[in-house]
């Protein structure tokens, strides 16, 4: 399954030169995530109620080329891999079909106290 979630660049997105801030791309792709995970039915307020919620536990990130002011872009995020406590994600933002940036994000699940729990169910079946 791949998710897509389209975002255009605002003037507050970006540094003089108009060029997208390096961490706004870490933004960009944490607000794909949540639509990814809403869209499959997944309601992390219910699941904070529950006293669980998500960390992200690793980034790997690949700037290749600047967005810019105005910018139409698209995020595609899919899922690499699953198992009983972590979800790895592949994350590409893109410009008429370029990718600008990609990043493999990994996520783990933990209660409201730090410590680890494994995915709920829902999560895992996001890998397929």
């Amino acid at each position: 399954m791949t998710h897509r979630w389209p975002l255009r660049v605002y003037y507050e997105d970006v540094d003089l030169a108009g060029i997208v801030y390096y961490a706004n791309y870490l933004r960009f792709i944490e607000r794909a995530r949540s639509e990814m995970v809403r869209e499959a039915g997944i309601d992390q307020t219910a699941m904070r109620d529950a006293g669980l919620v998500f960390a992200v536990t690793r980034v790997e990130a690949d700037y290749m080329r600047p967005a810019r002011y105005d910018d139409a872009l698209t995020v595609e995020t899919a899922v690499a891999r699953t198992t009983p406590a972590r979800l790895t994600l592949d994350q590409t933002i893109q410009r008429d079909g370029t990718a600008l940036f990609r990043a493999r994000v990994t996520i783990v699940c933990m209660d409201l106290g730090g410590r680890p729990r494994p995915l709920p169910d829902a999560v895992r079946g996001l890998g397929g």
